[in-house]
């Protein structure tokens, strides 16, 4: 059996993620996300240039020019398919269009529209808000059930895992400005349950081990539990971000916010499953005790 000493950094590595918590907080609430037009309304058009040597720059200084405030071109599908979004209003003014398509013709070659949509302001806030009552929703289903399989103490272990998994993803996105649309929020939504799938399987082995040892203080029990259920948390992870990195480069840029997502919630889902949820234990005292009082009741 393995013995690496995970609970020795326990205290170290818990200062860092209070502030990487802290400082993904002040950025959200300062900063603010880069909601993308799903969210804040805008224009997405999804064009076919007729020249495959047409570069991605050069359509997106295309539209810059345009004043059509922030502009999002992605490649998409073949080489020469583009997704396009900014947030001015299209209506339903079709020479609104037909000038966007005759001044990028001008400067890219033919281009044609294959599909124009206008998400108004009103529809975007309705999206925003589904959004954040979808996340909530999901911490609060995982926050019973944790609460009903297993004591009250890991049940606020596996939350306070979830919200640092959750803040410190978007921390990033808020940091460094990537957009946030609807794939974001799913990509959101898989990481909470990974990340609980994670911590419950953990959670388990300690629960058997607190039975079994009952002179093994939790200190240590998390510690070996911990040790036990490695190689299963190492393989899942792993294989899970092979795939994920494969999306991130190969995908195209319509994946990459999305695999990104995923990725960091991987990462950060594995991390606190060992060094946030098992520590909120040992803090908590944890015992035999514990299990047998709960189990009576």
């Amino acid at each position: 059996m393995k013995n690496i000493q995970f609970n020795k950094i326990y205290k170290q590595l818990n200062i860092i993620s209070l502030i990487l918590i802290v400082a993904s907080l002040i950025l959200l609430v300062f900063k603010g996300l880069n909601y993308g037009v799903d969210f804040k309304g805008g224009t997405l058009i999804e064009i076919r240039v007729e020249q495959s040597s047409s570069k991605i720059s050069s359509i997106r200084d295309s539209f810059n020019q345009m004043n059509l405030g922030d502009v999002s071109v992605k490649s998409f599908g073949n080489k020469t398919d583009y997704i396009v979004k900014f947030e001015k209003q299209s209506s339903n003014d079709s020479k609104f269009i037909d000038n966007i398509k005759a001044k990028l013709s001008s400067s890219v070659g033919n281009v044609d529209f294959r599909r124009v949509e206008n998400v108004g302001p009103k529809v975007s806030a309705e999206l925003l808000k589904s959004g954040f009552i979808a996340i909530g929703l999901s911490l609060a289903a995982m926050l019973l059930y944790i609460w009903i399989r297993f004591e009250w103490q890991f049940s606020l272990g596996a939350i306070i895992a979830l919200f640092h998994d959750v803040i410190i993803t978007m921390g990033i996105f808020s940091l460094f400005s990537l957009e946030i649309n609807l794939s974001i929020v799913a990509a959101v939504l898989t990481i909470v349950g990974y990340s609980m799938n994670d911590t419950v399987v953990i959670f388990d082995r300690v629960r058997e081990n607190l039975k079994k040892y009952a002179d093994i203080k939790i200190f240590e029990l998390t510690n070996i539990s911990i040790n036990e259920t490695l190689s299963r948390t190492i393989i899942t992870s792993v294989t899970t971000l092979l795939a994920l990195f494969s999306i991130y480069f190969f995908g195209g840029e319509i994946l990459k916010g999305f695999s990104l997502a995923m990725i960091l919630g991987i990462v950060f889902g594995t991390y606190s499953s060992i060094y946030i949820a098992n520590p909120i234990l040992v803090l908590l005292k944890v015992s035999q005790r514990t299990i047998i009082k709960e189990d009576k009741n």
